[in-house]
């Protein structure tokens, strides 16, 4: 019974910080200048959809690893 409430607990927990970090974002976008949201390539009428759709994780790329066999040419 108190694993489920602690369970509970912590989603509730976990969304009420996903929240306040929405809220802060649209605060910190809402306080930019057209020219600066321009910048970062956003209309000032996008800002509620990018907040509500977050983009998914960008997963990092598998960098290639270069054989130290070969030569450098002189």
């Amino acid at each position: 019974m108190l694993t489920i409430f602690l369970s509970a607990w912590r989603s509730v927990a976990a969304r009420f910080a996903e929240w306040r970090r929405r809220q802060q974002a649209y605060a910190e976008l809402v306080a930019l200048d057209d020219r600066s949201l321009a910048d970062i390539g956003i209309t000032r009428s996008e800002i509620p959809y990018i907040l509500s759709h977050p983009r998914p994780e960008r997963r990092t790329a598998k960098r290639k690893v270069v054989s130290s066999s070969l030569k450098h040419a002189a």
